[in-house]
């Protein structure tokens, strides 16, 4: 097989990885998918198989060690113990403004970006009741520099307006400030458990001056963030129960990535009835309309 189309292949398979990881159980694929993946099999094969020109036995030649195989992502730069942050004295907006020059100026998370990429730090109202928190940023939002900007931001935004609020009464946030790097052509990288962990201490110092009612963990990345790392947890057994974070309940539900992915019904039901426990969990109201969504 060429090391080109094993690096496509090993680019899907971290994307599969990822999806499983946000409780993707299934995945629906098109003939016509398969039959260019079949295609491109059948040609590398037959390039490897291609016969030789004929010639007198000779000595074998000795044998060579065998080449690793390329990476699918960079080597990643070793970390420096996560920072210490001791917030300065004056009001909620000032010391949110602080926080954020000082996470844009972070040196480790400078050295991480990817070119053109930009810091991403969160965004909303700092009195927020309801503190969404994502993953890492995608490709949409490290140009940017903002959390949820693109298609499963729109979803995010679909969301919170059935709850009755506006993106711009919330905060969201993630709980790594850079995109990871990888070598592969399309598709993100999950972040690795100590990348969340240098993260997690602007993350833990922004909950703490919105000091929200309630957090989100949107998918199973942004649980393992602030939760740490279970390789027993299953997002499809955690997905709709209460933990905790900093003494703020935290309702674990789907990525919106997740949703858009899927596309049923059931799904988008399931999301919605956790947002219903929220919206319980922070005294909003709920009309019969809203509680019929998706049923």
């Amino acid at each position: 097989m060429s090391s080109q189309l094993g690096e496509h292949l090993r680019a899907v398979e971290e994307e599969l990885r990822r999806w499983r990881s946000e409780g993707e159980c299934t995945v629906h694929v098109l003939e016509s998918s398969m039959e260019l993946v079949r295609a491109a099999v059948r040609d590398s094969t037959a390039v490897e198989k291609k016969p030789t020109s004929a010639s007198f036995p000779s000595e074998p030649s000795p044998p060579t060690p065998s080449s690793p195989a390329p990476p699918s992502a960079p080597a990643l730069k070793e970390l420096p113990s996560p920072p210490e942050i001791e917030l300065p004295e004056g009001d909620r907006a000032s010391k949110m403004e602080w926080l954020r020059d000082r996470v844009l100026d972070c040196p480790t998370c400078q050295a991480n970006l990817n070119p053109q990429g930009k810091v991403v730090f969160g965004v909303g109202n700092p009195d927020a009741d309801l503190f969404f928190c994502g993953e890492a940023p995608g490709a949409d939002e490290e140009t940017k520099g903002e959390p949820f900007v693109g298609k499963a931001g729109a979803l995010l935004d679909k969301i919170i307006s059935g709850m009755g609020l506006q993106r711009e009464q919330t905060y969201i946030a993630n709980v790594m400030n850079w995109r990871p790097q990888h070598d592969n052509p399309y598709g993100n990288r999950p972040p690795t458990q100590d990348e969340m962990n240098f993260c997690l201490p602007y993350l833990k110092a922004q909950i703490t001056l919105v000091q929200p009612k309630v957090i989100v963990a949107l998918g199973g990345t942004a649980v393992s963030g602030l939760l740490g790392h279970d390789p027993n947890r299953r997002m499809g057994d955690v997905r709709g129960n209460w933990a905790e974070f900093e003494k703020v309940p935290l309702m674990i539900t789907f990525h919106p990535s997740y949703v858009l992915r899927n596309g049923s019904d059931k799904i988008k039901r399931m999301v919605w009835e956790d947002m219903l426990q929220v919206m319980e969990k922070i005294e909003l109201p709920i009309s019969d309309r809203q509680r019929g969504f998706f049923t």
